[in-house]
């Protein structure tokens, strides 16, 4: 589990949460929280191996990440410590919209749409990077799935540079997160050591083959998978709010 939760890390640019979230729950019998904590620590060591894949090839902005990861874990703390406070179906049903809506922009965006390097203001990424931070502290996740499809089609970013740069804010963002559910009970530590030892050569070797794929095929593949998540997400969502 650990280690598809680090391919899908290292393909598509997420924290592996979305794998590893409902396998917590509907496999290994964990509480909604406890499959909502556990996640989070786990994802530090799926980014960090996946970024720094990424880096190395030249696919990383430095200065996206910089103003993203401020934002990010003040995000990240208030979504984390808003868990408790509120329905997470809503939460997750309004989720599964946005990122279905966003996985066919994704999908029909074109290499020629995208900025030159340095021409987006700081501050757009920092609101995407406070958004990403609440996301991740609210459901578990590692943000990923906000993080790269909105900075692909709204802020111009090429998707593997886009896919570096995620990993890197989701590793500093997911550390608030983990500590803000450690406090409130929310993670199984035993859980968090099996599943850690799979991710590190998951996400390396999940970001060496998004970095051989070319961009238009990758493009398909991140949107598929996006489409995947929301549909998934969003069935499951309704009919839990359905049979209430």
């Amino acid at each position: 589990m650990g280690f598809a939760a680090g391919l899908l890390s290292g393909l598509f640019g997420v924290g592996g949460g979305i794998v590893t979230t409902p396998a917590i729950q509907f496999l290994l019998g964990g509480t909604p929280y406890i499959a909502i904590g556990t996640p989070l620590p786990v994802i530090f060591p799926t980014a960090i191996a996946g970024a720094l894949t990424y880096h190395r090839a030249g696919e990383m902005s430095v200065r996206a990440a910089s103003w993203a990861i401020g934002p990010g874990v003040l995000g990240a703390i208030g979504g984390a410590a808003t868990t408790a406070e509120v329905d997470p179906h809503w939460i997750l049903l309004v989720t599964a919209l946005l990122i279905g809506w966003q996985a066919v922009r994704v999908a029909r965006a074109e290499e020629r749409e995208t900025r030159p390097q340095g021409s987006t203001p700081g501050w757009e990424y920092g609101l995407l990077g406070l958004a990403t931070g609440f996301v991740s502290g609210l459901l578990g996740v590692g943000g990923g799935i906000i993080f790269v499809p909105v900075v692909t089609t709204m802020l111009g970013m090429p998707l593997k540079r886009a896919i570096g740069t995620s990993l890197a804010v989701i590793a500093a963002i997911a550390i608030p997160g983990t500590i803000v559910h450690a406090e409130l009970g929310h993670i199984d530590w035993a859980i968090f050591a099996v599943l850690a030892a799979g991710v590190v050569p998951g996400a390396s070797i999940g970001a060496k083959v998004a970095l051989g794929t070319r961009e238009r095929t990758l493009r398909v593949l991140v949107a598929a998978f996006l489409l995947v998540v929301a549909v998934a997400y969003g069935a499951r969502e309704l009919s839990t709010l359905i049979g209430r």
